[in-house]
Parts: structure tokens; C-alpha cells; sequence
């Protein structure tokens, strides 16, 4: 029916105070009906001034629309504690819920109780009380809101025989059925908000709103004990009374349940106080506040995967690297650490040198091979002849099949280690090449067997 802004009120020298504007929707400002009640709702709630109900400061008119200007209750309702808690699983305090309800108790009490300037009782029943307008601050502070249903007899506009305002979950038995309803309606309404609250759920809820009502209007209660083990025998006799079905029979006023709960804490030497219910205001708040953690599927990270490495082969394509950067590094300097010092005494990080180049010995020689192979004798044997070393001396064994039968295949002489010196050669380059020594120290190595096998055969 109608929307709220939060605004600042600001006045001389500079004061501000943020306060909440609710406006009458646009489609609604013109039904004269709709109107009425709006207004009445301003007249009366400016007559209310308690600690424990949402004031209202004034009322003005624009754009053919009017708008209240109330009190900024910087908090949450109950309704959204409540499914805090719930999607916590955890249950209501029973202290904290009961010294919620005594506090609502209060201001109720001083609405039901309002006279005017001449001393005559204004008969004001809130008709909608409920979990949304149960307000609570960050400082644990419980105030009872939107008077928009309220019945008072200063209001000029009357409720038709037979129509019922108010949630229809939380509707007293005699509401339910079209009777005229007195301040004890609002006791039955406190009742269920109560019990939903150590229950942990809806007390009258059927399928359709015809159901729920049909529940209202017989009023059997489940008792609280089984849903609830902090809930004793004492306490169960409590909230009965305020949920009987005859309003005769209930607590007569506001002020009377209000003492009973109040009482009951005191018997049972349960403390609770403002900083209780501020835990549990901050913590709903802080909830809301923190940001969904959305879990991605599998197959949309595979995908995604797929996508950044498209990405990084089509950047790596336009933009080639650099002849000294054909490592790949990171953007910082020394964040790669070279794996030839794992195997020295050398305390820093160094980073990996580029691989020494490899040319053809000439532009009719077959091509190297590149890849991992299985076997790697004809392969390390064939680049034996294609590469040459950085000293610019060039390995002239010859293959073997290319020799003639008569003539024995060159022994490779031996270095000073016993190592061939074929083997040395090609290892020159790798020293200098940090990571790529091992590699061509696995060459040289294959390069020898390669030649072993050869002799081996010829000799034969």
C-alpha cells in the first residue's frame, strides 16, 4: 500500500536527523477510501510518544500523493531474526524471546490505554501485530510498528460489518470470525508471535487463507514442550492463557501479560537484557550483509579453463617473445627459481638462462625431431650431426650407415673424466643454460650408446 524511503531531516544551523518517509503509492492516491485510512493512521500515530513504538513526526502532501515522515528505527524486524535462525537451525533463546514480548507488551499497553485531552479512552487496537512490525534496534531496543490497521473511535473512516483486517496468520479467533475486536485481540496476536518464535514454526498456516482462518477460529494449540525443551510447565500455562479462544478467558490486559512474563523471568533468575538482543540484531544484520558464495560447477570451470587457455595461446601468437625470454617467467624479477641451484651451494635465486641455440649444420639436413622419444638412439644419434656447440667447433662424427663396410666407425675420444668428449662438448652449452644442462647431458648420453651400438655392430 504504500513505500518507504529512508531520508534526513535537516534544520538550522545545521542539524540533520535521518528519519523514513513512507508514501502512499501513486495508484492508491487516488482512492479516497485508501486515503481516509492513510490519514487516520497519521492522526493517531502522532498521538503515540513511547519508547516502545515507532513515532511518527508529521505528515505532508505533494504531487497529489501524501507521505508520513517517521521514525528511522535503525535495526531489523523479528520476522527477519527469525529466518536468520532459522537458516542457522538454531532456535530462539527462551529469555530473549520472552523479554522481547514484555517489552512489546509495553507499548501496547500505553496505546491501548491513550486517552485524549478530555480524559476519554481512545480505544486504540493495533489489529496487525506480527513478526514485520516488531522492530528491534542494534541496540537491542524492541518497538512495535505500523498502526496503519489500528481501530481507534477518533478514526472517521469504520470498518464494514464483516471485513477483516489484519494478517490472516495472525488473526485472534474473534477477527476471525467478523466480531468486534478490543485490545485483547492484540494479546491473542502477541500469543502466536510467541509461540512461533520457540516453536520454530508457523502456529496457523493451511493451504489457502480460507484454511488458516478455519484454524484461527478453532484455536487448538499444540503445547510447546515437545517442540521446545527449554519450555516448562510454568511457561506453558503462561502462553496458553494468552491464546485461549475466549477472549474472556485470556489475559484481560497488555499490562497483565506483560507481568506475567516478566514475572516469570525473575522466578527463574533469567537475566537478559538490551546488549542480548543487539547479538542477535548485529548477527541477522551481518548475515544479510556478506555476499553469496556461488559454488561453480565443474564443467563451468572446465569451460572456463578452456576460455583463459584460448586466451593465452592467441596473446602468445600476436605478441612473440623476446629471444631472452624464451623461458617462460613471471612478471616479477627472481620469483622463478633456476633448478640448477637446488644442486648447488649458491644461497640466492638465480634466474633460468635461455637454452643455447641450435642451428642446422646446413639447409640440406633433415630436421630435428622434437618431442619426448621412447627409444631415442636414432634420434640423439641424428642430432649429433645437426647441432654445433657455442665455441663454434662443430661435432664431425660421422653417422655410421654412412660410412662404407670396410671402414670401422670412429672411437669418440675420452676426456679427462673418462667421459667422451663428445659427451663434454654438447655439455659445454648446457652449463651455461642453467635448467637445459640436464637436457643436454640426457643427449650426450644417448649420443654415446647410439655410437656404442654402432661399433658393436660393425665389429660383428
Amino acid at each position: 500500500m504504500a513505500e518507504v524511503y529512508l531520508g534526513e531531516a535537516s534544520s538550522v544551523e545545521g542539524f540533520k536527523k535521518r528519519v523514513a518517509i513512507k508514501r502512499v503509492l501513486p495508484h492508491l492516491a487516488q482512492n479516497d477510501n485508501f486515503i481516509q485510512m492513510f490519514l487516520d493512521e497519521a492522526r493517531l500515530s502522532a498521538r503515540l510518544s513511547h519508547a516502545n513504538i515507532v513515532s511518527v513526526f508529521d505528515i505532508s502532501a505533494r504531487e497529489d500523493t501524501y507521505f508520513l515522515i517517521m521514525e528511522f528505527v535503525d535495526g531489523a524486524n523479528l520476522k527477519r531474526i527469525l529466518d536468520c535462525l532459522q537458516r542457522r537451525a538454531q532456535s530462539f533463546p527462551l529469555a530473549q524471546a520472552v523479554y522481547v514480548c514484555a517489552e512489546a507488551c509495553r507499548g501496547l499497553s500505553y496505546a491501548h490505554e491513550l486517552h485524549d485531552e478530555n480524559g476519554r479512552p481512545l480505544g486504540i487496537v493495533h489489529r496487525d501485530i506480527s513478526p514485520p512490525n516488531i522492530m528491534i534496534t542494534k541496540r537491542g531496543e524492541v518497538k512495535v510498528a505500523d498502526f496503519g490497521l489500528a481501530k481507534a473511535g477518533t478514526q472517521l473512516s469504520q470498518t464494514d460489518p464483516g471485513v477483516v483486517k489484519g494478517k490472516f496468520s495472525y488473526l485472534s479467533p474473534e477477527a476471525a470470525l467478523g466480531k468486534e475486536v478490543d485490545s485483547r485481540a492484540d494479546i491473542f496476536s502477541l500469543g502466536i508471535v510467541l509461540w512461533e518464535m520457540l516453536a520454530g514454526r508457523r502456529l496457523f498456516l493451511g493451504e489457502t487463507d480460507y484454511a488458516t482462518v478455519k484454524l484461527i477460529q478453532q484455536a487448538n494449540i499444540p503445547r510447546l514442550a515437545p517442540l521446545n525443551p527449554q519450555v516448562d510447565e510454568a511457561f506453558e500455562e503462561i502462553i496458553l492463557k494468552a491464546l485461549t479462544r475466549e477472549p474472556d478467558d485470556r489475559y484481560q490486559t497488555a499490562q497483565q501479560f506483560g507481568d506475567a512474563l516478566t514475572g516469570y523471568l525473575f522466578t527463574r533468575q533469567l537475566k537478559v537484557t538490551n546488549y542480548d538482543l543487539a547479538n542477535l540484531v548485529n548477527s541477522a544484520i551481518a548475515e544479510d550483509a556478506a555476499p553469496v558464495k556461488t559454488e561453480i560447477s565443474l564443467i563451468d570451470r572446465l569451460i572456463q579453463e578452456e576460455l583463459d587457455g584460448s586466451i593465452a595461446l592467441s596473446n602468445e601468437q600476436a605478441e612473440p617473445p623476446a629471444p631472452a625470454q624464451t623461458a617462460r617467467l613471471t612478471a616479477h624479477e627472481g620469483e622463478l627459481e633456476d633448478p640448477a641451484s637446488w644442486f648447488s651451494d649458491e644461497p640466492e635465486t638465480t634466474r633460468v638462462s635461455p637454452v643455447p641455440s641450435m642451428r642446422p649444420r646446413s639447409s640440406s639436413a633433415p630436421r630435428a625431431k622434437t618431442g619426448w622419444h621412447e627409444s631415442g638412439v636414432e634420434y640423439a644419434s641424428q642430432m649429433i650431426e645437426e647441432i654445433e656447440v657455442d665455441d663454434d667447433e662443430p661435432i664431425t662424427t660421422p653417422h655410421p650407415k654412412s660410412l662404407p663396410p670396410s671402414v670401422p666407425a670412429p672411437r669418440a675420444p675420452l676426456g679427462p673424466m673418462g667421459v667422451p668428449a663428445v659427451a663434454q662438448a654438447v655439455g659445454k652449452p648446457a652449463a651455461r643454460g642453467g635448467a637445459g644442462k640436464y637436457v643436454f647431458m640426457a643427449m650426450a648420453l644417448l649420443a654415446v650408446v647410439a655410437i656404442a651400438i654402432a661399433l658393436l655392430g660393425k665389429r660383428m
